[in-house]
C-alpha cells in the first residue's frame, strides 16, 4: 500500500491524477478558516486545477483550525505533507480519484495564535477565506445582530493579542496590517448564507467596532467581502471510503474526501489585493451573485430540508433512497416549482426547470450516500436562512406555503427525538436541548415550536402559516410522514 505524501506521488497508480506542478514552488497566498470536506472538494480543488495549468503558484492555501475538533484534521494532513485524495463518485459506480496539492500547510490556532496572526499580517496573504458553517458568524438567527455577549467574543475583545475565535484572529491580523501601513486582504466567505459576503462584512465590522471604532472604519472602507454561491454535495468521509481507497487504488490516506461530479462556484469579482484567475478553472465571475445564491439556497438547500425530516421519519437513512421514491420526488418538485421558484428573480444563463430536474438527479446519486442524519444536523442554523424567507415572501405575495409549512412541521416532529418506529433520533443541533424541550409540547401545545421567536420571528401569528403548519403536524402524528406527503401531493399542497 502506498502512503500518500510528496515522496510517493510518483508511485501512485496511473488512474490517480496527481499534482503536475512542483509543490515546493507553491507559496502561500490564501489563508482558509474551516478546512473540512467541502473546502477540500471545492475551493482547494479549483486552486489545484489552476496550478496544474501552471498558474496561481503564489496562491497556495494555508488552512487554519480554531475549534477543538480541528486538531484531528491538522494531524491527518501533517502526516501526509498536506496532500489528500478527492474521490468523485459517479452514479454508475465509477470512481475518479485525484490528489489535491494546493493546500500547503495547516495551523491549529489554539496551539499558537500568535503565529496565525503573524501569518495573516504577512503581505503575501491576499485572501482569507471561510467555510465556518452558518453558525460560525455569531449572529442572531432572527435579528441578524452580532452577538457581543458570546463568552469567546468577550475574551477576544479583552485579550486581542491572544484570541480564541475566527473574528479575533482575523481582525487582529488586519489591525497589525493597518498599524504597519500594509494593504488589507480580501475576506471571502464560501458558506451557505444568503449574502455571505455582506454577512461577513457586517459581523467582522461589528467585532472590530466593539474593539476600536477607527479600526472598524478602516475595515469597512478598505476590506473587500465578495459574495459567493458555492455548490457541491460532499458527504462526511466514512471508514468505508478510506477502506475503498486502500483496496481499489492502493492508497493510504488518513482523510480523503468524497463528492459528487457536479460543482459550481459563482463569485462576485470584488477583491482588494488581487486574485487567482479562477475563471480559467471554471468559476463564474459575476457582478451580482444574488440571483444564483437565492436559486441555490431556496431550491437545493431548502429541498434538502424538505426531504430529510420526512425521509428520516418514513424510515429512509440516505438522500438517494428518498429521491428514488416517486412520492418524495413529486413533493420536492412541487415545492421547488410552486413555492421556492416563485420567490426567485431571473437567473442569467440558467434554465430553472433544468436546474430543478438536475437537483433530483444529484440527490438520487446512490454512490454519494449522503446521510439524512447529516442533512438533519444544525437545523436551527439552516431552516431560518433557507426556508423561512421563502415562507415570508410567499405569504407577502399570497402564494402557496403549505409544503414549506409542512417541512417546518416535519422538523418539529423530528425534534421530538423518536421516529415512527419508536426508535430514538440523535438530534444534532447547537440548540438541541431547547428544541427537544419545545418539541415535547407538540402534543399538548401544537404551536409551541413555531412560537420560538428566535427561529421564526412572528410567523406563528400569521393565520395562513399557522393553519398549514398545524394541519401537517397533526397528520404527521396521526398517520405518519408518508401519508402526510400523499395528502400534500394529491391535494396540490393543502392538507
Amino acid at each position: 500500500m502506498t502512503r500518500l505524501n510528496n515522496t510517493n506521488l510518483g508511485r501512485l497508480a496511473p488512474e490517480i491524477a496527481s499534482p503536475g506542478y512542483d509543490r515546493g514552488a507553491v507559496t502561500p497566498g490564501i489563508v482558509h478558516f474551516g478546512v473540512g470536506g467541502f473546502h477540500r472538494a471545492h475551493q482547494a480543488m479549483y486552486l489545484d486545477a489552476l496550478m496544474n495549468r501552471g498558474e496561481a503558484l503564489d496562491w497556495g492555501i494555508v488552512g487554519v483550525g480554531v475549534m477543538p475538533g480541528d486538531r484531528r484534521m491538522q494531524e491527518a494532513l501533517a502526516g501526509q505533507d498536506h496532500l489528500y485524495t478527492l474521490i468523485i463518485k459517479h452514479p454508475d459506480g465509477r470512481r475518479e480519484p485525484r490528489v489535491i496539492g494546493s493546500l500547503i500547510d495547516y495551523r491549529f490556532a489554539p496551539d499558537d495564535p500568535e503565529a496565525v496572526i503573524e501569518l495573516l499580517a504577512d503581505p503575501a496573504i491576499r485572501i482569507v477565506s471561510l467555510t465556518v458553517t452558518e453558525g460560525g458568524y455569531n449572529f442572531h438567527p432572527v435579528s441578524g445582530e452580532f452577538d457581543l455577549a458570546n463568552p469567546d467574543i468577550r475574551h477576544d475583545l479583552d485579550h486581542p493579542a491572544a484570541p480564541r475565535t475566527t473574528f479575533g484572529l482575523i481582525v487582529e491580523g488586519l489591525a497589525r496590517r493597518r498599524e504597519r501601513g500594509l494593504a488589507p486582504f480580501t475576506v471571502m466567505s464560501c458558506d451557505n448564507i444568503q449574502g455571505n459576503g455582506e454577512v461577513a462584512k457586517e459581523t467582522f465590522t461589528a467585532y472590530a467596532r466593539a474593539r476600536d471604532a477607527a479600526l472598524a472604519d478602516w475595515v469597512e472602507a478598505s476590506v473587500a467581502f465578495p459574495n459567493a454561491m458555492v455548490d457541491r454535495i460532499t458527504p462526511v468521509t466514512t471508514e468505508a471510503d478510506i477502506a475503498e481507497l486502500n483496496e481499489r487504488f492502493d492508497v493510504e490516506d488518513a482523510w480523503p474526501v468524497v463528492c459528487e461530479p457536479f460543482t459550481q462556484w459563482v463569485l462576485e469579482d470584488h477583491f482588494v489585493a488581487g486574485r487567482p484567475s479562477l475563471e480559467a478553472a471554471g468559476v463564474q465571475m459575476v457582478d451580482d451573485v444574488v440571483p444564483y445564491e437565492l436559486m441555490k439556497l431556496r431550491l437545493l438547500n431548502a429541498s434538502h430540508q424538505a426531504l430529510t425530516y420526512f425521509g428520516y421519519l418514513a424510515g429512509y437513512r440516505y438522500a438517494h433512497e428518498v429521491c428514488r421514491d416517486p412520492l418524495f420526488v413529486d413533493f420536492l418538485l412541487d415545492y421547488m416549482r410552486r413555492e421556492g421558484s416563485p420567490t426567485l428573480a431571473p437567473v442569467p444563463g440558467i434554465d430553472l426547470e433544468d436546474y430543478r430536474l438536475t437537483l433530483i438527479e444529484r440527490f438520487a446519486n446512490p454512490e454519494v450516500k449522503d446521510t439524512l442524519a447529516r442533512l438533519c444536523a444544525e437545523s436551527s442554523d439552516r431552516i431560518p436562512k433557507w426556508l423561512v424567507p421563502v415562507i415570508r415572501e410567499q405569504l407577502a405575495r399570497g402564494g402557496e406555503i403549505h409544503r414549506s409549512a409542512a417541512v417546518v412541521a416535519s422538523w418539529a416532529r423530528y425534534a421530538e427525538g423518536v421516529d415512527e418506529q419508536g426508535q430514538p433520533i440523535e438530534v444534532v443541533d447547537r440548540l438541541r436541548d431547547e428544541l427537544m424541550a419545545i418539541a415535547a409540547e407538540n402534543g399538548t401545545r401544537p404551536t409551541a415550536f413555531i412560537e420560538n421567536r428566535e427561529l421564526f420571528g412572528d410567523l406563528a401569528a400569521d393565520p395562513r402559516f399557522r393553519e398549514a403548519y398545524l394541519s401537517a403536524l397533526a397528520l404527521l402524528h396521526e398517520r405518519g410522514a408518508r401519508a402526510t406527503l400523499e395528502a400534500l401531493v394529491t391535494t396540490q399542497g393543502e392538507v
